[in-house]
């Protein structure tokens, strides 16, 4: 990669009449994806299998049989000793940041009268960074089970399966006190006139796909969350592709029945990344870069100043890209690096001009 160094100084009269968002770095979790091209479907009494997220002991149902259910009702309580250790090394985790918080702020503070060293508030702040990120990384996880890790006040073994969408319960498919495994179908729904994306997945991708992945297609400029309900046992016969189904839960106005769509598919065991917002990257002197705040040489409060920073685009989802090159809370532009980016190249001509 090519090292930019291009600057943007002097400008904070133009600069001050445009509001430039900034954000810190994250972390973010990622999975594979691959685009793949799918049209809408309509099925009459489509049937929808809710599935475990989780291993897990099947304690209790919430519904019957021919029961009406919608969005959010719960369907099953199982208790799993996966969701029993999240939720213990969370609250772990979270007393542990609040120790290393308060030695941090002590020691900061003993710094700040020349009573302590440099290096111990370095050596304390990576700790609480590092903390925080696994923190976070948890309350993620606690968060795609349908669990409030701000409520947790002790470990639970309790995990609530809960209606994606509303509908009618056509059969309880695991009798109670059995063992359930991850994806496995517990219940089934009933949904009449149900609105499908009905995708074409090339084979090198078909054993990877699981019931319950995320599928997102690009409809009239909005995307749409999807989420697999059905592998089909046959290949399609025209484009020798694996077929899956995905039921459209959310309303979508004007959904047109056989639309062809852009879609992808995001699948496998999810990684995480530093990751910045997808409005934060630009292309400029052909890489892609992320505009930072540069830090000031003299003080000047009228004198605003940022850097492209070359990064490498290694994952992505609807709203956030993974990145090398950026540090964790390292603050960038997340929006309007369209203008930065004009000033910049401006304040290059007017330089290459003298």
């Amino acid at each position: 990669m090519n090292k930019i160094v291009m600057s943007l100084l002097g400008l904070g009269v133009v600069l001050s009449g445009v509001e430039i968002p900034l954000e810190r770095a994250t972390i973010h979790e990622f999975k594979k994806s691959v685009a793949i091209n799918a049209k809408v479907i309509q099925l009459s009494n489509a049937q929808q299998s809710i599935t475990s997220l989780v291993q897990g002991h099947l304690e209790k149902y919430f519904v019957k049989p021919a029961q009406n259910v919608k969005a959010g009702d719960k369907i099953a309580l199982l208790e799993s000793i996966e969701v029993s250790k999240m939720s213990a090394d969370y609250i772990s985790l979270k007393k542990q940041y609040e120790v290393v918080s308060k030695n941090y702020e002590a020691i900061k503070s003993l710094y700040e009268k020349g009573m302590a060293s440099m290096q111990s508030l370095n050596t304390q702040a990576i700790k609480k960074s590092a903390i925080a990120a696994n923190l976070n990384a948890l309350k993620s996880q606690l968060k795609a089970l349908s669990i409030d890790a701000q409520r947790l006040e002790s470990a639970t073994s309790n995990f609530i399966l809960y209606a994606h969408s509303e509908g009618k319960v056509s059969e309880l498919l695991k009798p109670l006190h059995s063992s359930v495994s991850i994806n496995e179908a517990i219940v089934k729904l009933l949904k009449n006139q149900a609105y499908y994306v009905k995708s074409y997945l090339p084979l090198e991708y078909a054993t990877k796909v699981r019931v319950g992945d995320k599928l997102t297609i690009l409809y009239n400029n909005k995307i749409i969350t999807t989420h697999i309900s059905q592998i089909m046992p046959k290949v399609d016969a025209v484009t020798q592709r694996a077929v899956v189904l995905s039921s459209v839960d959310e309303k979508v106005e004007n959904l047109f029945i056989d639309v062809y769509v852009e879609a992808k598919i995001y699948f496998g065991r999810a990684y995480r990344g530093i990751a910045v917002k997808k409005s934060a990257l630009s292309f400029f002197n052909n890489e892609w870069v992320v505009f930072i705040p540069k830090e000031q040489e003299h003080n000047d409060e009228h004198e605003a100043a940022y850097t492209a920073k070359v990064v490498e685009i290694v994952g992505s989802d609807e709203q956030y890209v993974a990145v090398k090159g950026m540090e964790l809370g390292e603050e960038y532009v997340s929006a309007k690096s369209y203008y930065v980016k004009s000033q910049l190249l401006k304040s290059s001509l007017g330089e290459h001009g003298h």
